[in-house]
């Protein structure tokens, strides 16, 4: 084996290495400990709680009086 084809197989080497440990990485996520898996998991919560709670007041700003005025005296009746 000569010289130049020790060296062509060195950074094929380097190569296949750098590609690997970048999949590996990839699929095993950002590397996010448990601390933060359980903090991103409380904002997702808030998250969806706020969405819903939005979507409740887009409903009361676009529903017309009347029927916001009739929900609730029929709550009042309850």
């Amino acid at each position: 084996m000569n010289q130049y084809s020790m060296v062509v197989l060195i950074v094929l080497i380097v190569m296949v290495a750098t590609v690997l440990k970048a999949r590996y990485r990839h699929q095993s996520g950002p590397g996010m400990t448990n601390e933060e898996s359980a903090e991103t998991l409380r904002m997702r919560e808030e998250l969806k709680t706020l969405k819903e709670r939005i979507a409740v007041l887009e409903r009361i700003a676009t529903d017309r009086e009347n029927s916001l005025a009739r929900q609730i005296e029929e709550l009042r009746d309850r």
